[in-house]
């Protein structure tokens, strides 16, 4: 028990008590409620509140970053990934991303991998939220030499936001999110010596179906781009003729990215689409893709999961650093706070682990959970740690067991 102990303090420790809001309580009543929460889901959800902290913060098999918005998971995510109680655990940069730009957001996930090892903190134009001041201030980001340079970087500011401090940083613009995306994988490129083989191109006007980039991004250090539904922007193409004929994946269907877009991408790399009718199920068949050296491939057991609510974009960001770094995994998506879509369902039974004689010689899943129980309820948290417990089945016939 000795993970979620040290996560209540990290985040008791991240100024929830200041504001009002307390990471313990199952009942948030300063927080703002989302829409989706119905009175049924309360009633359920106040029937754990008692047992405090648990099943709030953690289950067997899942652990929820219960921040009221996404300014603290994105805050108690980076000091759950980087506790910062010795150099070894600090992590080399910090990212900030504007508190309302979730496109910003999904396309600087890139840069959470190593060498930056850099987790995304939220701020704005005006002044950096407490949570996020508090945040850098315990992170003490040891600093990373980006290129040829000779000073270490240890922030990285996308766009006009404010960064707390007296952080050295490199900063990255761009009047459109289009050229926004393209700077960040100039610097990306400044990073690796190199291009990327791999782009993911995702639709500027759709959230939902961009979200599960983030993840992908953040393990893979692959690019994130953004085109229209009809029309491939003069930032984006640009960027794409620097890879020199790259894979690029088109993340979402016909009805969001037309195909004489895709006709137009096929003239500056070889293009493959991963789509299906809804964002749930898009997100998991992204989660199940592979090929060659693109894609998780998790099509079986033993894997972390990354559960986000569709109406809070900006826990795609939050959340990358549990995609590069743990168990590792990609990012699956609830569209209502109460209910675990039936696809999401169905896919965590495929990848159930099972064992034939011994549990503890088996693998094992595990899911974040990002957002307080007004984002995704206890009871869905529940029904996703049934759905990733290890279960007994029967050996198949003529073979021997091995264990």
């Amino acid at each position: 028990m000795l993970l979620p102990l040290m996560l209540a303090g990290a985040l008791i420790g991240c100024g929830g008590s200041d504001d009002g809001f307390d990471p313990l309580n199952v009942d948030d009543k300063n927080g703002s409620k989302s829409k989706t929460t119905t009175s049924k889901t309360k009633k359920k959800d106040k029937k754990v509140e008692s047992a405090r902290p648990y099943p709030l913060l953690a289950t067997k098999n899942s652990t929820r970053v219960p921040g009221k918005n996404a300014i603290q998971d994105a805050a108690f995510a980076a000091r759950i990934v980087y506790p910062s109680l010795d150099k070894d655990q600090r992590p080399g940069a910090l990212i900030f991303v504007d508190r309302n730009d979730w496109r910003a957001g999904v396309a600087a996930s890139a840069l959470v991998r190593k060498p930056l090892s850099a987790p995304i903190l939220l701020s704005d134009d005006k002044a950096a939220p407490k949570e996020t001041v508090e945040a850098a201030k315990s992170l003490q980001p040891t600093g990373v030499k980006i290129g040829k340079g000779r000073r270490k970087v240890k922030a990285i500011r996308v766009g006009n936001t404010i960064v707390p401090g007296k952080l050295r940083r490199r900063n990255v613009r761009g009047r459109t999110p289009y050229a926004v995306a393209a700077s960040i994988d100039r610097l990306l490129a400044r990073i690796n010596g190199e291009y990327s083989k791999n782009v993911v191109i995702v639709s500027s006007r759709s959230v939902s179906y961009a979200l599960p980039a983030a993840a992908w991004a953040a393990k893979s250090g692959d690019p994130v781009l953004f085109v229209q539904k009809n029309k491939i922007p003069a930032d984006t193409s640009q960027a794409l003729s620097l890879h020199k004929q790259p894979n690029i994946y088109v993340l979402g269907p016909k009805k969001l990215i037309s195909e004489d877009v895709v006709v137009e991408l096929q003239k500056l790399g070889q293009v493959q689409r991963i789509a299906e009718d809804t964002a749930v199920e898009s997100a998991i068949a992204f989660a199940r893709f592979q090929a060659q050296d693109f894609g998780w491939g998790v099509v079986d057991p033993g894997h972390g999961l990354v559960f986000v609510n569709a109406s809070r974009p900006l826990d795609a960001a939050a959340s990358a650093p549990f995609a590069a770094s743990g168990k590792y995994g990609p990012l699956l998506l609830i569209d209502r706070s109460s209910k675990l879509p039936e696809p999401d369902r169905k896919y965590l039974l495929d990848i159930q682990p099972g064992y034939e004689t011994d549990p503890s010689r088996g693998v094992y899943n595990h899911s974040w959970i990002m957002g307080n129980e007004s984002t995704i309820s206890v009871s869905v948290q529940a029904q996703i740690d049934s759905l990733t417990e290890i279960e007994k089945v029967k050996p198949a016939p003529n073979t021997k067991t091995v264990q």
